[in-house]
């Protein structure tokens, strides 16, 4: 699976994003699709997930109420929707996909995209 995350962008805190990522190769409707990000100096870290049929989704306890996961299977697209964004949602976000799930930790995931940065001023 090739993952290509894009969307990102500088936006105002109080703002909205909506980042995609956009899938190629093995069925997309099969995998379960994640958003993960790395903060400037941290680690790589669970942002959300949905599985194959979007019945399950996770969300990280950060963004919980503030951002929505989603897919459209018949464009091969996972979004994530980004709302009353903040100064500590600033990062890059990677998109990436597993095989089971769904998964809060990133080593249950097999494939990953290049990631797309947000930046959110005060």
């Amino acid at each position: 699976v090739q993952l290509q995350a894009s969307g990102g962008g500088l936006v105002q805190t109080g703002g909205s994003l909506r980042l995609s990522c956009a899938a190629s190769g093995r069925t997309f409707s099969s995998v379960v699709m994640g958003w993960f990000r790395r903060a400037p100096g941290q680690g790589r870290k669970f942002v959300a997930t949905i599985n194959w049929s979007g019945s399950t989704i996770y969300y990280a306890d950060s963004v919980e109420g503030r951002f929505t996961i989603s897919r459209d299977n018949a464009k091969s697209t996972v979004y994530l929707q980004m709302n009353s964004l903040k100064a500590e949602d600033t990062a890059v976000y990677y998109c990436a996909a597993a095989r089971a799930g769904p998964y809060t930790t990133e080593e249950e995931y097999d494939y990953w995209g290049r990631g797309t940065q947000v930046t959110v001023s005060s």
